[in-house]
């Protein structure tokens, strides 16, 4: 779904891909937003729109599918992992574990904090 917006000084079109509607919606539900003025939602849309494409192209660029077109949830774990740009991402994108590697990592902490006594 791609909106258009007019800029009515210029006569430009403005066109973004994200639902507008949503990113008033996220931004509203800050308790310190109270009104959002037009060309402040566009321009944060428009640079959410920016960001994600440059993550998106970042992490195809590093991952492992470009032989196959593809890119994975582990690309995207991976570069945020991996790059200091994006790696305040890490906690919304971490890298996949299987669980019983994790229940292994989580025994070993405890072993290791009872051994600390």
């Amino acid at each position: 779904e791609e909106e258009t917006n007019y800029d009515q000084a210029s006569g430009n079109k403005k066109t973004i891909s994200l639902p507008i509607s949503r990113v008033r919606l996220i931004m509203k539900s800050s308790p310190d937003v109270s009104s959002i003025n037009q060309d402040a939602l566009f321009l944060t849309t428009k640079a959410t729109e920016l960001f994600v494409q440059h993550l998106a192209l970042s992490s195809f660029n590093n991952g492992s599918g470009k032989d196959t077109n593809t890119l994975s949830y582990s690309d995207l774990a991976n570069t945020a992992q991996e790059t200091e740009t994006f790696h305040f991402l890490t906690d919304i994108l971490p890298k996949k574990i299987l669980a019983r590697d994790y229940l292994n990592s989580l025994e070993q902490m405890q072993e290791e904090e009872e051994a600390d006594y």
